[in-house]
């Protein structure tokens, strides 16, 4: 099957039924009177998912106790247990520093995603073995699969990220463009579109030029930065950064009076750079209807996850546990605010990492991965994909424990494409620049796919 035959067939019905009410959306981009967002939150450094979503019936848990050996297997009596309604003969948990976001998978607003990574087609152990099917180049390396994770494009030199591309076809339906791709991270790719582009925002909630107060008439830096603006610039360079400046007054400006009419928020969050960044992204989600937007993207980012020593227990402990109390706090800030629905935040990372512990005690770069979903309309206590075999030279094995993905990046992002509002004709321009053939592996509606193989 051609991919974009795929695209049109398989990725919107996996998505449907993957995020359940995100899938039933109307079939066409057109103007939309409703309000969404999607958030991306970037673990940096390639997130060992082996220690984020783990088996916890008793042949599960021993098959992923040896594979991990002492060094990096977690106590089965320190999980935090997941209640999952679609794996039977099956029992899962996330890391023992993760209750508040397990607590939300539980209550049906949060779902895991198994094995998930950068593919070019479908493809198993023996064909990744004797290369006889297309593989993702440059596997392994930390800034190619940043780059194919927020491109969703393998097999191209794709300079737009999907999160702008996705942007592009709301973009003239928003009042206030700039406000419709919010960086609470610095540059990224993912947010960069053929007509949308990225706009970083400080995680403190401030916006620019602050400092600037052009009504101050006694202030010093504003009458000298008065002057400034006011001085005729003909050459061309010094023009273009007049203009930067000026506009980034005015935006100053509109955030900031869209952030002081929206309600305070009573939601706590953690006081850490990813703390900050959701909070301000949910202030700036409460300004929606001052900022005249109906569609955003933001992207938000933890670091840390490069851990290849024996403090690796350690750091990624303090790193998942800033994620879930994170994670927890947006999701209830956005039910405070009454979005919790229009509202989804999903994470993303390089790779995963391989399975066995290395000579020093933490774990190398890896591929497949899993990640998290957490939103009012997320059909959740529910674990999407193929969990992978633990066993290194296994079925789902590369080589040395380093899974092969069973589902696609594009498939993940088709599925938020299509709540959005994506029609199934409009995917492939989104997701797809090549004529190979890709799987589907996202099957909630047979939860046999989710059992021990």
């Amino acid at each position: 099957m051609r991919r974009r035959e795929f695209l049109k067939r398989g990725a919107a019905l996996g998505g449907a039924a993957m995020l359940g009410d995100l899938g039933r959306i109307a079939h066409a981009v057109g103007p939309v009177n409703d309000y969404k967002a999607l958030v991306c939150v970037f673990l940096f450094g390639g997130n060992d998912g082996n220690n984020l979503l783990i088996p916890r019936d008793a042949a599960g848990y021993a098959e992923y106790a040896r594979g991990r050996g002492q060094r990096l297997a977690l106590p089965l009596q320190d999980l935090q247990a997941l209640n999952l309604t679609n794996t039977p003969g099956r029992q899962f948990a996330l890391h023992p520093r993760m209750g508040q976001l397990a607590a939300i998978v539980n209550q049906g607003k949060a779902a895991a995603l198994a094995n998930v990574g950068p593919l070019s087609a479908p493809l198993t152990r023996a064909q990744y073995r004797n290369q006889s099917a297309p593989i993702p180049p440059n596997l392994f390396s930390h800034s190619d699969q940043q780059f194919q994770w927020q491109t969703s494009i393998t097999d191209s030199p794709m300079r737009t990220g999907w999160g702008g591309r996705l942007l592009d076809l709301y973009l003239a339906q928003n009042q206030t463009p700039v406000a419709s791709a919010l960086s609470l991270a610095g540059r990224s790719t993912f947010l960069n579109g053929a007509q949308a582009s990225g706009f970083s925002v400080s995680s403190s909630g401030n916006f620019g030029l602050d400092f600037y107060e052009s009504d101050t008439a006694t202030d010093p830096m504003s009458v000298a930065f008065r002057k400034i603006l006011t001085v005729q610039r003909p050459h061309l360079f010094e023009a273009a950064w007049l203009d930067t400046i000026s506009r980034s007054i005015v935006t100053q400006r509109l955030f900031n009076g869209a952030i002081n009419d929206a309600p305070a928020l009573q939601t706590q969050f953690p006081n850490t750079g990813l703390g900050d960044q959701l909070r301000t992204a949910a202030r700036l989600i409460a300004a929606r209807q001052s900022l005249g937007v109906k569609r955003q993207v933001f992207f938000c980012s933890l670091g840390g996850f490069d851990t290849h020593g024996e403090d690796q227990l350690a750091d990624q402990g303090d790193n998942l546990e800033d994620l879930s109390g994170s994670l927890a706090a947006f999701y209830n800030a956005t039910v405070e605010l009454g979005v919790a629905a229009q509202v989804t935040a999903f994470t993303a990372s390089d790779f995963g990492r391989d399975l066995p512990a290395n000579g020093n005690g933490g774990s190398d770069h890896g591929w497949g991965n899993h990640h998290l979903i957490v939103g009012g309309a997320v059909n959740g206590a529910k674990l999407y994909g193929r969990f992978p075999t633990l066993v290194v030279d296994g079925p789902d094995d590369s080589g040395g424990g380093r899974w092969i993905p069973t589902t696609a990046i594009d498939e993940y992002g088709a599925a938020f494409a299509r709540w959005f509002g994506v029609s199934r004709g409009e995917l492939p321009a989104l997701f797809s620049r090549a004529p190979v053939t890709c799987g589907l592996s996202v099957r909630p509606s047979r939860p046999a796919q989710n059992a021990r193989r």
